[in-house]
């Protein structure tokens, strides 16, 4: 009995660690380690890293541009508030 309540203990912290995968951004700085929310659950550039990219390359991608890729440039002190907004232009639809 014990040992089938662990096993289920087991599959739900695998459950929830999966969830909290499926639902985040790692966004990797140096040795920093920064988390965007996801719009939706998937694995879509899960872990990412912006050292040594060019802003323009990161906001053209669709998934961390909707998801805040910008705010998180303006508070690392990549770009400005102005640049953010030039670059969201430039790349929505």
């Amino acid at each position: 009995m014990n040992a089938r309540i662990k096993q289920y203990l087991l599959i739900a912290v695998a459950a929830v660690a999966l969830y909290f995968v499926l639902t985040n951004h790692f966004i990797f700085y140096g040795t920093e380690v920064h988390l965007l929310k996801k719009s939706s659950p998937n694995l879509h550039y899960t872990f990412y890293s912006i050292k040594g990219k060019k802003p323009a390359k990161m906001m053209e991608i669709n998934y961390l541009r909707e998801d805040g890729i910008g705010d998180l440039l303006v508070e690392l002190g990549i770009i400005n508030e102005e640049q953010k907004i030039q670059l969201e232009n430039q790349y929505s639809y």
